[in-house]
């Protein structure tokens, strides 16, 4: 019995649980969409039929597969992704460290941080495009700003988290600013810096692929587009769907793995469960 509550309260049971349930459900609306509509891969297709989309050998534009298509454009739009996720992160962190150092500073810029974070993305990429001049370096302006907030804002409350206490300890054994920060400050956020990091990854990756679809050239967006405007089959529109799912939650999971290869915290607590 104790074996079987274990194996019933483990995150993979319960995760495949949901997965199970998620694919009943969007089976049963299926069969639902297939009796009511001509064309019911436009609306909901079965999974066995993306999955046949992923596999098949079929040519899409008459030289790549469903698959090599998908892959190709990932390969542009998460690279953007990365390299606005790594500038975001980086300057995320420096932001959050100065307003930590000086008060003035964050009253400056803090409310500017809640402004560009209620800027809808559909309506920065413009205005982004219009002041780079170049589409490439617009994508990976954004994906660094929608990183930029979670990662200053969480690194922030991590620094402010720190008790008076440790403050006076480290002023009780004369360590100067720069101490105090490597010391007690910097590892104190690291828990509050991964949050950020966590929930910025997906946001990185999802920024990404609705810039694309405003845009021309290659990436998962703009193929996005072209398959609901009818340019090939609507199967490529279900794969990239379910491609960037697959990707953002890795992503976010990525940052976990990391966070306890990083932090022996982590691996302390993993060891006591």
């Amino acid at each position: 019995m104790k074996v079987i509550k274990k194996i019933i309260g483990s995150k993979l049971f319960i995760t495949l649980v949901w997965i199970a349930v998620i694919i009943v459900i969007w089976e049963v609306l299926a069969f639902r969409v297939a009796e009511v509509k001509r064309t019911p891969e436009n609306v909901l297709p079965h999974l066995t039929g993306i999955v046949d989309s992923l596999t098949s050998s079929k040519t899409i534009n008459g030289a790549q597969t469903a698959l090599e298509m998908v892959l190709e454009n990932a390969g542009a739009t998460l690279s953007r992704a990365a390299l606005g996720y790594v500038i975001g992160i980086a300057s995320g962190f420096v932001l959050a460290l100065l307003m930590s150092l000086s008060g003035i500073i964050e009253k400056i810029a803090f409310p500017y941080l809640m402004l560009i974070q209620l800027i809808p993305i559909l309506g920065m990429a413009p205005i982004i495009n219009a002041i780079t001049g170049d589409i490439a370096i617009s994508r990976i302006v954004i994906a660094a700003i929608l990183t930029f907030y979670p990662v200053a804002a969480n690194t922030l409350a991590g620094f402010k988290a720190v008790r008076r206490e440790a403050h006076e300890l480290m002023y009780s054994y004369a360590a100067k600013k720069f101490q105090l920060y490597t010391k007690t400050m910097i590892p104190a956020c690291i828990p509050y810096f991964f949050t950020g990091l966590k929930i910025s990854a997906p946001m990185a990756i999802t920024a990404s692929i609705l810039v694309d679809t405003l845009q021309g050239g290659i990436g998962l967006g703009c193929l996005l587009s072209q398959s609901l405007k009818g340019a090939m089959t609507r199967y490529v529109f279900w794969d990239i769907v379910f491609f960037s799912a697959v990707i953002g939650i890795l992503s976010f999971y990525l940052m976990g793995v990391l966070e306890i290869l990083l932090c022996p915290y982590k691996r302390l607590e993993k060891k006591g469960r």
